[in-house]
């Protein structure tokens, strides 16, 4: 074999650009997931140093939204690999990211810019991992289209 041969990628995906599109979807979700990360990690710290009035409850919330900022970390490196698993994760990140981002808006506080920006990227993130582009990228097809 010569190493043209070799060097050439081995499926039609992999010769393809990654689309802009999936690119974008891949940092919006990889932007939420470390926003709960360092939240996660915030409210820990605090639940252990600070003086919460339920300290086990800080520090069980603090966990709960590092391992909740997982999924959505886990889904931009997938969307940036293109496989196909990693939008169904992507999705539900941004379907459960929208009710948050309704009640941050009613509240009366600071919340209110948050549940904006949440709101603004989620929707955003949505628009774009079910675009045309983004699927055949990730090689899903629709229904009625298997082969």
């Amino acid at each position: 074999m010569s190493s043209e041969q070799k060097s050439a990628p081995e499926t039609a995906e992999a010769a393809e650009p990654r689309p802009r599109r999936l690119t974008y979807a891949a940092v919006l979700a990889a932007l939420e997931g470390a926003a709960l990360v360092i939240g996660g990690v915030w409210i820990l710290v605090l639940g252990l140093t600070g003086d919460p009035d339920d300290r086990q409850q800080a520090v069980t919330g603090g966990i709960t939204l590092v391992v909740l900022g997982l999924l959505p970390l886990l889904a931009a490196r997938g969307l940036l690999l293109r496989r196909s698993w990693s939008r169904g994760p992507a999705v539900i990140t941004q379907i459960m990211a929208l009710p948050v981002a309704y009640n941050l808006l009613k509240a009366d506080s600071m919340a209110i810019p948050g549940g904006i920006a949440l709101a603004v990227v989620a929707v955003a993130a949505l628009v774009l991992l079910v675009n045309p582009a983004t699927t055949r990228a990730l090689g899903i097809k629709g229904p009625g289209r298997a082969e």
